[in-house]
């Protein structure tokens, strides 16, 4: 790789591969209100379902790229993954209806977890402890950052082209990010290094990750992180409509809170040489059961509508910071000690904690109630959760070390 691609185009190349969730996600929320009121005028709040659906199909499909990519190589899972994502792209862009739309979005996300999970992958392959989870870090800062056009360039293209135009886009990115990597990237596992494609070695990878107890935590923990993430993208446009009046203004605010938000990577990357991984990780999830908890009392002292906008506003910024502060790290944790089965044992971390999360966020979304108080408390307490589990994996280590 080094003679081809420096370490600079080769973060960029993986970043770019990350964002395609973001993209995949984010340009959608102002299209929402206009999906709805299209295809499912009776029930506009289904429309969310459409981010849904692609989370779960994201996340059913970690469980075989990661393998796939042990056994073909990284470079011919991640193509393959894109024709699936671009054609379900295409199939989303002609239908007419919610439910061949949610059904496409599910095979988009199929697709999807081709970069997602083999991107990952690649990373262990070549790096490894806290300099791989400075690479992921400085990565994911363009996964937390892209939000900030992202909602812009849906908004955009809704008013060029309608929301079909959406999908479009989503062709045209996976294109660029395909052909990019095809011509730049050499293959980063061996042939000596692959190993065969067989369920039952899946089922051997996901006993020796449950029997290890920091590796089974931090799936835990990232799926609840996830969940917090997720809870919020599938509410805050709404919020910001039915709550604030601000529909208009939803792409520049959350644009805005994605720029902040994203500086958490770079502090991440500055600091966890020093402070270490699991430290971090804690210290984030506290922050956010304090600051969660200020959200839930606000929400019930009947502020001036002005000023608990803009509470709002900084309480969204922090749970999105928190995600860079936290995402890479507990991805490095649970990494650490797989990587003679880095492909199966991303994903497996990538399937669980993307479907658990789905499934716990879900019903966060669809409890909105023309309040904040839903999310606001789901947050609160999947940060408790998370919390207490990293607790324990300090005491293991601690235990560990003696």
């Amino acid at each position: 790789m080094q003679n081809r691609m420096s370490q600079t185009e080769f973060i960029a190349l993986i970043a770019m591969m990350f964002a395609t969730i973001a993209f995949s996600m984010d340009s959608m929320l102002p299209a929402l209100p206009e999906i709805g009121a299209q295809l499912s005028p009776d029930n506009i709040n289904r429309a969310q379902m459409i981010l849904t659906a692609f989370i779960l199909g994201m996340g059913a499909g970690t469980f075989i790229t990661g393998p796939l990519s042990d056994a073909f190589g990284r470079k011919p899972v991640i193509l393959v993954g894109a024709i699936i994502y671009i054609a379900a792209a295409f199939v989303a862009w002609r239908s007419s209806s919610l439910e061949v739309v949610l059904a496409a979005r599910v095979v988009q996300g199929l697709g999807a977890a081709g970069p997602r999970v083999v991107a990952m992958a690649v990373v262990r392959d070549l790096y490894s402890g806290r300099e791989m989870a400075k690479m992921v870090s400085i990565a994911m800062m363009i996964f937390t950052i892209f939000p900030a056009i992202a909602p812009l360039m849906g908004a955009g293209i809704i008013a060029l082209t309608g929301w079909r135009g959406i999908f479009l886009a989503f062709i045209l990115f996976s294109l660029i990010s395909t052909l990019w990597m095809g011509l730049r990237l050499p293959e980063t596992l061996a042939p000596e290094n692959r190993r065969a494609f067989r369920p039952h070695l899946l089922a051997a990878a996901l006993r020796e990750m449950a029997r290890h107890p920091t590796v089974r935590l931090s799936i835990i923990v990232q799926t609840l992180c996830l969940a917090s993430l997720f809870s919020m993208i599938l509410s805050v446009q709404q919020i910001y409509d039915v709550i604030f009046g601000q529909a208009k203004n939803f792409p520049i605010y959350f644009g805005v809170v994605a720029l902040v938000s994203g500086s958490a990577s770079l502090l991440n990357a500055a600091i966890v040489m020093r402070i270490g991984m699991r430290r971090i990780v804690t210290w984030s999830l506290g922050a956010q059961i304090c600051l969660s908890g200020l959200m839930l009392v606000t929400s019930e002292i009947g502020l001036p509508l002005a000023a608990y906008f803009w509470i709002f506003v900084v309480w969204q910024a922090c749970v999105f910071f928190i995600m860079g502060m936290t995402m890479g790290n507990l991805n490095a944790i649970g990494m650490e000690p797989m990587g003679h089965i880095a492909g199966m044992a991303a994903s497996i971390m990538g399937a669980i904690s993307t479907v658990g999360a789905a499934l716990l966020s879900a019903p966060v979304g669809l409890l909105f109630d023309g309040t904040i108080l839903p999310l606001a408390a789901g947050i609160f307490l999947l940060s408790i959760i998370g919390f207490a589990l990293m607790l324990k994996m300090g005491r293991i280590e601690a235990r560990e070390a003696l």
